[in-house]
C-alpha cells in the first residue's frame, strides 16, 4: 500500500538511502532537512522523482503537514557536528521530538525514532542489551547528544503511554557507507580520507577500544522492518548495527590494506567520555524482526572507499 512518509533529516547520510529505498518501494516521501549536515549532493539522483518532494525546514519549529509516517532522523550525529552548537543539539533532538510527536499525534501517524547506541555511555554491560540503563555522563561534552537522544527515547514512550501512539525506537550502532561526509569526523569517514591521500592515520590512545561497523543498506533495512512490524506493534527499543567487533587499529590496518595507501599510524590523545566498547547484543532484532546484518566489513568498506576516491577526485 503507498503512503506518504516524511523523514525528518531526509538529506543526510542515513536519511538518504531511506529516502532512496522508500521511493523504491513506491511511497510518496517528504524529506525535510535543514541542510546543516545533510547535503543536497546526496538527493541530487532522485530531484526528479515524481513522488519525492523535498522540504527546507528545521525540526525545532513546529510544521503542519498530512503523513501516514513519520521517520524522526533530524540531528548531528557526528561529534564534530553535536558539539559545534550543543545548544542547538539538545533542541533538535528535544523540541524536534516534541514537534514531530505532536505532528503523529493530530495525523494518527505511526513515527519512529532514530536514537543510538550513545544512550549506553561508556558501558558497563558488554554487549549492550535494550534493558541496559546505561552508564552516561551527563554534564560531558557529549551529553548534548547522548542525554538528548535519551530525553527523546522518554518522550516517545510517555506519548506512546499517555496517548496510544504507535511508536518505534531504533538505537542505531556505529554505520558507515556511501555518502557519509568527507569532514563528518567519524572513524570510517576519517581513516579512509586520510589513507585515500596518504596522509598519517590518526587513531586515539593505543586504539584498543572496539566498534562494531553496520552498512548503511543493512540499517535501513532493520529500520523499515521495524516500523512494517504488525503482530504485535513492537515499539522498541531495538538495537540495530552490526555485532561484530573490531579494534580501532584493526580497522586502521584493514583501511590501509584495501586502498593500498602508505599512511602511517599516528596516535593521539583519547577524548573525553570515549566509550571504551561498543557491540550491540540483537536478539531482539533477530526474534521481532527476524533481522540480522549481510553486509560483512571489507565488502562494506570496499563500496565506501570508492565512494570517497570519487568524491576525492571530484575535489581535484
Amino acid at each position: 500500500m503507498k503512503k506518504r512518509i516524511l523523514i525528518t533529516g531526509g538529506a543526510g547520510f542515513i536519511g538518504s538511502h531511506l529516502t532512496e529505498r522508500l521511493l523504491k518501494e513506491g511511497h510518496e516521501v517528504l524529506c525535510l532537512d535543514n541542510f546543516f549536515t545533510g547535503s543536497k549532493d546526496n538527493i541530487l539522483h532522485l530531484l526528479d522523482h515524481k513522488y519525492l518532494e523535498i522540504i527546507r525546514h528545521d525540526v525545532i519549529e513546529p510544521i503542519l503537514l498530512e503523513v501516514d509516517e513519520i521517520y524522526n532522523l533530524a540531528c548531528p550525529a557526528s561529534p564534530v557536528h553535536y558539539q559545534y552548537n550543543p545548544v542547538k543539539t539538545v533542541k533538535t533532538n528535544v523540541m524536534g521530538m516534541i514537534n514531530m510527536l505532536g505532528l503523529a499525534k493530530r495525523t494518527k501517524a505511526k513515527i519512529f525514532q532514530a536514537s543510538t547506541s550513545e544512550v549506553y555511555g561508556d558501558p558497563e554491560q558488554h554487549p549492550q542489551q535494550e534493558s541496559y540503563w546505561g552508564h552516561v555522563n551527563p554534564i560531558g561534552i557529549r551529553s548534548c547528544y547522548d542525554e538528548g537522544k535519551r530525553i527523546a527515547e522518554t518522550l516517545c514512550m510517555d506519548y506512546h503511554r499517555q496517548h496510544g501512539l504507535r511508536v518505534k525506537i531504533v538505537r542505531i550502532f556505529n554505520t558507515y557507507g556511501p555518502r557519509m561526509a568527507i569532514n563528518d569526523g567519524r572513524v570510517v569517514s576519517n581513516f579512509i580520507v586520510q589513507a585515500l591521500q596518504n596522509k598519517p592515520i590518526t587513531v586515539y590512545g593505543e586504539g584498543q577500544q572496539t566498534r562494531s561497523f553496520c552498512y548503511v543498506d543493512d540499517l535501513v533495512e532493520g529500520f523499515i522492518r521495524l516500523m512494517d512490524n504488525t503482530p504485535d506493534d513492537y515499539p522498541g527499543p531495538v538495537n540495530i548495527g552490526n555485532p561484530g567487533e573490531f579494534t580501532i587499529l584493526e580497522l586502521a590496518e584493514k583501511v590501509i590494506a584495501l586502498t593500498g595507501s602508505s599512511s602511517k599510524i599516528e596516535r593521539l590523545p583519547l577524548p573525553p567520555d570515549d566509550p571504551t566498547q561498543r557491540r550491540p547484543d540483537i536478539t531482539i532484532a533477530k526474534e521481532k524482526l527476524g533481522w540480522e546484518p549481510t553486509i560483512m566489513l571489507e565488502a562494506g568498506l570496499k563500496k565506501t572507499i570508492a565512494y570517497f576516491d570519487a568524491q576525492l577526485k571530484k575535489q581535484g
